[in-house]
């Protein structure tokens, strides 16, 4: 799944997406002197934007309406911004934009397809989530190692993979 998705990712360039959007961004808030600002904005969007929190509070909201996940991620997400923005950079507060269109997608696409969810499907996205942010917290340590954006397109693998029938 996450090889898949690695791949479909970097055959569409997500991570230069997000790059490209940092460095727009960073024009239109007059912040073009500030060379840490893209870096900074790809980070701490990619920080709060994936994991299992995001991807498990948007389809609980968007099955049941339960948003209470991600009311809590919420709170999590103001305090990690907070700590991103004093070390990386301003370029951190921007990423409130991939939230708001991520985990919004997520739950308007978990409203859609809420008739065949499985546990299974949700257990699957949740692993995806962990993994990459668990990739986005090597890239912390070690420096960007891993082009984590890209790796997005294994969340629809998930929930695909969740409805094959595996026999071992």
């Amino acid at each position: 799944m996450i090889a898949l998705g690695t791949i479909i990712g970097e055959l569409i360039g997500i991570e230069k997406g997000f790059e490209r959007f940092g460095e727009w961004l960073k024009i239109k808030t007059g912040n073009s002197s500030d060379k840490r600002f893209v870096d900074a904005f790809v980070t701490a969007s990619l920080t709060v934007c994936i994991g299992a929190m995001a991807i498990v509070g948007a389809i609980q909201d968007g099955i049941s309406g339960d948003y209470s996940t991600l009311a809590v991620k919420a709170v999590l997400d103001f305090i990690i911004i907070a700590v991103m923005t004093s070390s990386l950079g301003k370029g951190s507060v921007f990423s409130a934009i991939p939230v708001f269109l991520f985990e919004g997608a997520i739950t308007l696409l978990a409203r859609l397809i809420s008739p065949v969810m499985t546990e299974t499907a949700v257990a699957y996205l949740s692993l995806i989530g962990s993994v990459l942010i668990f990739c986005v917290g090597v890239n912390l340590v070690w420096g960007k190692k891993i082009r984590v954006a890209n790796m997005l397109p294994a969340v629809i693998f998930a929930v695909i993979a969740a409805y094959i029938p595996w026999t071992f």
